[in-house]
């Protein structure tokens, strides 16, 4: 293996351990899962933007299962049919998303801004999408009160948006102040990283 790679591997593996150790700081908690964590989900955006949409969708992967283990899917009394579709969409893709961050990363600031919204954006999605076909109408959400049941989309948007919206605010705002530090891009950022002439 060439020492650029295992460079760029062991780059992932500590952007990775930083995620999941981020992920246990928890501002706000909801009971079924889902939570406002401090900002990790950045580490995962950096490595897409550093290193290309494999290595960032690889490094999400592994994060997405570092969740599972660390969520309570499993205790919640699932049908086999809905613990796999929860694997499958609250994790597995709604966090491998993440690793499409820099898709945009050549366009400057704005274009790596813009491509850590749009994967909070892609996350938010799955969820809302998990929760109108797999969650709205399980018995457990009585707890919310009785509006919520028949409610699907309703259900979804409020629940995921209580704590996505929140998550997506503080990660942008973090990675705005980020990319417009030249110390953070000059250590971070390959050199051959096209840049906007104002950021110089």
């Amino acid at each position: 293996m060439k020492p650029t790679r295992i460079r760029t591997l062991c780059e992932c593996a500590i952007m990775l351990a930083l995620a999941v150790a981020l992920s246990y700081v928890k501002i706000f908690q909801l009971p079924f899962d889902g939570s406002i964590t401090l900002l990790s989900m950045l580490p995962l955006c950096l490595i897409s933007i550093k290193h290309g949409l494999m290595w960032g969708l690889g490094t999400a992967f592994c994060y997405s299962w570092f969740q599972i283990l660390q969520g309570g899917v499993f205790a919640w009394g699932l049908t086999p049919v809905m613990l796999i579709g929860s694997l499958l969409l609250d994790y597995v893709l709604a966090f491998t998303v993440l690793g499409l961050a820099g898709v945009f990363r050549r366009k400057g600031t704005a274009g790596m801004v813009g491509g850590v919204a749009l994967v909070c954006g892609l996350r938010f999605l799955v969820h809302f999408l998990a929760g109108i076909i797999l969650w709205a109408n399980l018995e457990q959400f009585v707890a919310f009160g009785k509006e919520w049941v028949g409610r699907p989309v309703l259900y979804s948007l409020c629940y995921n948006g209580i704590y996505m919206l929140p998550e997506t605010v503080l990660t942008v705002a973090a990675a705005t102040l980020l990319f417009r530090l030249p110390q953070f891009k000059r250590i971070l950022l390959p050199k051959n990283l096209k840049t906007e002439k104002t950021d110089s």
